[in-house]
């Protein structure tokens, strides 16, 4: 028992960390290959890259203010990853518990903020779990692909979002050009514009142990993973399989419900149609970089967080074309996901054959006894 601890806890650098490091390195070596190509000054492009990422303490901030958002979504999604479903539904959790803690804190405008926050937090916790359960369910009881189920719930959250922002909660002072909600008030926010604050750096910790925790000193956390690898040993064992799977859609979706409430509470302070469209699916590739470690996580939302950083300052000091950042993020998005189909596609493939063995054993035993 101590040793499965010890094997899966996943907290190290070691080789399952290393490939997704490569693809991610050979990704962006192509992309600057392709702008060099172009005619576009490669050295202009890594120099603003640099600058507007960690090349000053502004720069600092703005990876900061995308890396948390990320990293709070990855940590729930690795779960999620790690006892084999592949749940792609964190951008419409993020919706989902935004749009509850936005509810909560236009509601009760006149609380206290002591109060009023922390209950907008928890809503904001609890929808996106609630949504996250909906695939979840679909996927441990009815056998529905997790990936088609949570993708459509994605885009019922886009919906509902932009029903939100234009119907029940829009901002009726505002000019009607742009979809978006009233703004919270100022005693509620717990950052300003910059989206970084000792508040928001201090739920990503908190967050970060609790992960670690779950992993490698936890009942549940072995149970996940022992799911992960052989769901009919699991079974064998005394773990119910479908009660794991809801649970870690559960936690997947309560993150990113968490991170919506976060990012509503914090940087943005009110709801736009449509805002940060791809968090929830870059927060993916946060989970598939760091390998489903949490403090492998860390390091690839801090890089992710770089990377978007770098793209919205590169126009500011070269020409590089809109289409051109879209290709850099997308470039390093393509080969992260290919990398991983095939570990995916096996991981399937091995719990498919090890169900068709285990239930023709259950009939050999059936016949004997017959």
């Amino acid at each position: 028992m101590r040793r499965l601890f010890k094997s899966g806890q996943g907290l190290g650098f070691g080789i399952d960390a290393v490939r997704p490091v490569a693809v991610v390195a050979l990704s962006l070596l192509l992309a600057i290959g392709v702008f060099g190509l172009s005619g576009y000054p490669v050295a202009g492009i890594v120099n603003g890259a640099i600058e507007g990422s960690v090349g000053s303490a502004a720069a600092w901030t703005q990876t900061l203010r995308w890396a948390i958002p990320l990293l709070i979504i990855a940590l729930g999604v690795g779960i999620t990853f790690q006892a084999g479903y592949f749940n792609v539904g964190a951008q419409g959790q993020m919706y989902a518990g935004a749009i509850g803690a936005l509810a909560v804190g236009l509601a009760l405008r006149d609380g206290p903020g002591a109060i009023v926050v922390p209950l907008a937090l928890a809503t904001g916790i609890a929808l996106g779990a609630l949504w996250s359960l909906v695939p979840g369910f679909l996927r441990t009881r009815l056998g529905a692909d997790e990936v088609v189920t949570s993708l459509m719930m994605n885009f019922i959250a886009v919906l509902l979002l932009e029903w939100i922002c234009v119907g029940p909660l829009k901002n009726r002072d505002g000019s009607g050009q742009a979809a978006a909600t009233d703004m919270l008030p100022a005693a509620f926010r717990i950052s300003d514009g910059s989206g970084v604050s000792p508040t928001l750096l201090g739920i990503c910790a908190a967050l970060v142990a609790a992960v670690v925790v779950l992993h490698s000193r936890t009942r549940a956390g072995l149970e996940i993973r022992l799911v992960g690898r052989n769901p009919v040993m699991a079974e064998w064992m005394g773990i119910r399989s479908s009660g794991i799977g809801l649970l870690v859609f559960g936690l997947g979706g309560a993150t990113a419900g968490l991170a919506g409430a976060v990012e509503v509470f914090g940087p943005l302070g009110s709801l736009r149609a449509g805002f940060s469209p791809q968090m929830g699916f870059m927060a993916v590739i946060v989970a598939l970089v760091a390998a489903f470690g949490p403090v492998r996580t860390v390091v690839a939302a801090l890089f992710f967080g770089a990377l978007r950083a770098a793209t919205l300052y590169l126009p500011v000091v070269n020409d590089l074309p809109l289409a051109g950042l879209d290709m850099l993020n997308g470039m390093v998005a393509l080969w992260i996901t290919v990398s991983a189909v095939p570990a995916i596609l096996a991981r399937r493939a091995t719990r498919r054959t090890l169900a068709a063995e285990a239930a023709r054993a259950d009939r050999e035993v059936v016949g004997n006894h017959g």
